[in-house]
């Protein structure tokens, strides 16, 4: 280690070189196999949870909260989205953080959606038409452009981009971008994506069941392996209060006639294709 020169003046005034010890910043020196307290705490091991440096929107689901590193969506970082099928589960996924940042004064811009927006469905998401940008961009780099400005400028309270054919190097750019970005950024990708890299420090795979549910997988984020579904249940808006308990629960009935079918018929019978006479 280098020494650090102190020069000090001795009785007669002639400058003596002296040397100085090194200033004593560690309250306790470590042990052997022991990290110092400053590394201790900057340190994340895998197997735990990791805390989000920025600030988080709640996701509306708290059982998909107890999942995200910072108990919700991350801001200042990218969020992936895959799905199966595009324009299906994205708003009601979504919509409950949405609906916060629109209550604190933000403004969502949407990029490319694969169909035009439902206001009416919007509305009764706690989403105003007044905080909402639609940006129509049909080309994959129109689309790719516009997200890349609108993260750079920082001029929206939340982004939702469709980029289904982004390359691992633009979401890596987009990431480095997204860390001046105060708000949150999704990026919905089909879910071929998944054995892709990506940048993104938080990826989740969502489908829709049977009984008006989303399930949720997380399978990337800073924290210990996420291991089965996270069943959310979400029913589109506008529709609780018009389907009926039997419809709310649709495996329940189709169950029930299935059952009714096997006790007053016995076991059914597979049916036979008919078989067509053929031309002489």
């Amino acid at each position: 280690m280098a020494a650090v020169l102190e020069w000090a003046g001795d009785e007669e005034g002639v400058p003596v070189q002296a040397f100085a010890r090194p200033s004593k910043s560690r309250s306790r020196r470590s042990q052997p196999g022991e990290l110092p307290p400053e590394v201790e705490s900057a340190l994340w091991r895998g197997t735990d949870m990791g805390t989000q440096i920025g600030a988080v929107v709640s996701s509306g689901f708290s059982d998909l909260d107890r999942e995200l590193p910072g108990g919700g969506w991350p801001c200042q970082a990218l969020t992936e989205v895959l799905s199966p099928q595009p324009s299906v589960l994205e708003w009601r996924l979504i919509g409950p953080a949405l609906k916060k940042v629109v209550a604190a004064g933000g403004s969502v811009v949407v990029i490319g959606p694969p169909k035009k927006p439902h206001l009416p469905g919007l509305h009764h998401a706690g989403i105003d038409e007044k905080h909402l940008v639609w940006v129509q961009a049909e080309a994959p780099a129109e689309r790719l452009w516009c997200t890349e400005q609108l993260v750079k400028a920082n001029a929206c309270g939340a982004l939702v981009s469709w980029l289904p054919q982004a390359r691992p190097e633009q979401v890596r750019r987009l990431q480095v971008c997204a860390q001046a970005c105060e708000g949150p950024v999704f990026l919905f990708r089909p879910a071929a994506a998944q054995h892709e890299s990506s940048a993104a420090p938080l990826r989740v795979m969502a489908t829709f069941g049977l009984d008006w549910e989303l399930q949720v997988h997380v399978f990337k984020r800073r924290g210990p392996v996420h291991d089965g579904l996270i069943h959310l249940a979400s029913v589109p808006g506008g529709l609780a209060s018009v389907l009926t308990p039997r419809l709310l629960q649709p495996s329940r009935l189709l169950s029930t006639r299935e059952v009714a079918a096997n006790v007053v018929g016995g076991t059914v019978a597979p049916v036979r294709p008919r078989r067509h006479a053929t031309a002489p």
